[in-house]
Parts: C-alpha cells; structure tokens; sequence
C-alpha cells in the first residue's frame, strides 16, 4: 500500500507593525544600506539623535558609542583635551561636559559642520574649539593635558580581521600616531578596535623614558564588545608598563 506523502506547511517570518515603521523610517532619512545596522544603534551612538544629530556615512560607523564616550570623559575632568580625530563630535561633546576646554581636530570640514551641529544640541559648543585641519601638521603647536586618539580604523571590515594590528590605523600607524601625540603629553588616551593585538598596545608604552603607565580596559555596549580604550600616563590606574 502506498503511503501518502505528507505536506509540510511552509512558513514565512514576516515583520510585524513595529518593525515595518522603524525601517520606513530608515528609507525616508536617505541613508546608505552600508549604515542601516547602526541607525537601528542611534541612540547608543547619541541618546538625542530625535533632536537633530547629523552624521555623514563614515560618522555612522566610525562615533564612539555615548556610554563609552563618557566613560573616557570622567578620566579627563577640569583638563584640557585635545580630540585629535573628532569626527562628528562624540567624544568631543561628552569631553566638553567635564573638563575644562577641548580642542577638537578633524580634516573634513563637512564633519566639523556637522560636529558643530551636535554639539549645539548638546548645549556644550562654548567650551570646544574646532578645527579644521591635520593633526600631524598641527601637533606641533598643539598643548593639552590630555591626547585623545581614535584613529580611523579602516570602515566596518576591520572586524573580519582576526587580529588588527596598529599598522592598519589611519591615515599612519599607530606607532607615528601615539608618538605624535606623545610630544604634546604623556597623558594619552586610545580607543581601538575590539580585536586589536594587546602586545602591540602595551608596547607603545615603552616608546617613552621611562616607560608609561597603562591601563587597558574593554568596553561593552548592551552586553556587545565594542572596542578597546588604553589609557596611558596620568589617565591610566598604577598599572606599570608591561604589568597590566
């Protein structure tokens, strides 16, 4: 006797009423597929981004998270801090609420623009100088208490490598950014990808005499490891270089 064969009910997961307005809403902003994965992050990036935040397709991915950014804020409180990769103004607008004075440096001048922009919402612009400029070209005549480095890590693909090394930062290693940087203080502090090669971090340390103190420290956003920040010199704790 034959035996039928049974019919299995195919189904399909279709997005509910939510879902279908938040992506809507994606499209009527105009942005990129490439940025789509962050606008759904928003407000981790910017807790008021609804009142107006601009950000170009490189500011998507490139803003330090807020929760991270003012975490790297409380080690800099009454400084000054120079923000030598501004960007659009994330770690700018949260160093602005604790310390002194910041100096924000960027290149594009449409990100600055656009920093400006964010950090009028913010209510902090009074207390941050933009420039425009090369942080290389400007270092120089530069002075602070505090160096901020958040180097462009090179676009969302640095997280297929499996272990980022300093020499793919940009627009120069790692090595010549950290030693520009160390001509204006000792003071410094880096965000780095999550995968970053922690033996080459804890080497830079040893590019000053005597060496830097260093501290590292992994930053999570909703339980989702988002990057690396080394603090050296005055902003790291009494770990000793090649101790921590």
């Amino acid at each position: 006797m034959q035996k039928k064969a049974s019919r299995r009910r195919s189904t399909t997961c279709r997005p509910n009423k939510r879902q279908i307005q938040k992506r809507r809403k994606f499209l009527e902003e105009g942005l990129t597929p490439l940025v789509e994965k962050y606008w759904f992050q928003r407000y981790d990036l910017f807790s008021r981004y609804d009142e107006g935040i601009k950000m170009d397709e490189q500011g998507w991915y490139s803003v330090t998270p807020e929760k991270i950014a003012i975490t790297h804020a409380k080690r800099c409180e009454n400084a000054t801090v120079i923000d030598c990769f501004a960007g659009v103004g994330g770690n700018a607008i949260q160093f602005a609420s604790m310390c002194y004075h910041v100096v924000a440096i960027e290149i594009d001048p449409l990100k600055v623009d656009m920093a400006i922009n964010n950090a009028k919402i913010y209510g902090v612009e009074d207390y941050i100088d933009f420039i425009v400029g090369d942080f290389f070209q400007l270092a120089p005549s530069l002075k602070g208490d505090i160096v901020f480095l958040s180097p462009p890590w090179g676009g969302p693909s640095y997280k297929w490598v499996k272990i980022f090394i300093l020499d793919l930062l940009k627009p120069k290693d790692g090595y010549e950014i950290f030693q520009a940087a160390q001509a204006i203080t000792p003071n410094i502090i880096m965000f780095l990808p999550r995968n970053v090669d922690l033996h080459q971090v804890e080497e830079l340390c040893w590019l000053s005499s005597p060496p830097l103190q260093v501290e590292i420290e992994k930053n999570y956003v909703r339980s989702n490891l988002k990057g690396v920040t080394v603090y050296f010199g005055g902003t790291a704790a009494s770990s000793q270089c090649g101790s921590s």
